[in-house]
C-alpha cells in the first residue's frame, strides 16, 4: 500500500479511525436503541443490495459461457494427463462424493456429426492461366 509509506498519510488515516470510534462510542451511549436500529437497517440494506447484485450476476449469459469453457478445460486437461501418463494432483483424486459418482458412471458417448467435403487437393493449379 503506497498511501502506507508516506509519513502523513499514516496519523492521518489513525486519527479518522480514532475519531470514527469515538463517534460509534458516543452514539451508542446517547441513544442506544436508535443506534441499533440504524445498525440494523444498514445491515439489512446492505443484505439486499448483496442478493439483488448476486441475481444480476447470475444472470449474465457470458457467465454461462465462462463455466462451459473452464469445465471444457478442465476435461480437456484430465484427457491429455491421462495420455502422457503424468499422476494427477491430490486435489483432484480426493474428490467429492458426487463427483466419484458421476466418474463410476460410464457415459455412453454421443455420435459425432462431422461431415466430409471433398476437395480438389488432387487436381493441379494451371499457372499458366494466372
Amino acid at each position: 500500500m503506497a498511501f502506507l509509506k508516506n509519513r502523513i498519510s499514516v496519523p492521518l488515516v489513525g486519527s479518522v479511525v480514532v475519531l470514527g470510534i469515538i463517534g460509534l462510542i458516543g452514539a451508542f451511549t446517547n441513544d442506544p436503541i436508535g443506534f441499533l436500529k440504524s445498525i440494523i437497517v444498514f445491515a439489512l440494506v446492505g443484505v439486499a443490495i448483496y442478493f439483488v447484485f448476486r441475481l444480476i450476476v447470475r444472470a449474465n449469459p457470458q457467465k454461462k459461457e465462462q463455466q462451459a469453457f473452464i469445465k471444457a478445460a478442465k476435461k480437456s486437461k484430465k484427457r491429455l494427463q491421462s495420455k502422457t501418463g503424468e499422476p494427477q494432483t491430490k486435489s483432484a483424486s480426493f474428490g467429492t462424493l458426487a463427483s466419484l459418482k458421476k466418474s463410476k458412471m460410464i457415459k455412453k458417448k454421443s455420435p459425432v456429426h462431422l461431415t466430409v467435403i471433398d476437395g480438389k487437393k488432387g487436381k493441379k493449379k494451371n499457372r499458366a492461366s494466372l
